[in-house]
């Protein structure tokens, strides 16, 4: 199973300001173009990806924080390693 859980936010500035937050708390994330399939959930087409075992404590930095977010969505078989191959 590929699962993979995204952080949905209304802008780029508070998306950026996640980023950070989480990199200076070390929890793992990067920076991913929002998935199809939860684009009209009031994203600003980015998001930050999180592994499974990341989620709680990137929800505990962010509300310890009371940094702003929409909401962590978990989306399966969103990274396909063999898409955009050319040789």
């Amino acid at each position: 199973m590929n699962l993979r859980y995204y952080i949905l936010f209304a802008n780029y500035e508070q998306g950026l300001y996640l980023h950070e937050l989480l990199d200076k708390a070390e929890i793992e994330n990067r920076i991913a173009p929002a998935p199809r399939a939860i684009q009209g959930k009031l994203s600003c087409g980015i998001s930050l990806m999180l592994k499974p075992e990341d989620v709680e404590a990137a929800r505990a930095c962010i509300e310890a924080d009371g940094a702003e977010y929409y909401d962590i969505v978990p989306l399966e078989g969103q990274l396909q390693s063999h898409r955009d191959k050319y040789c």
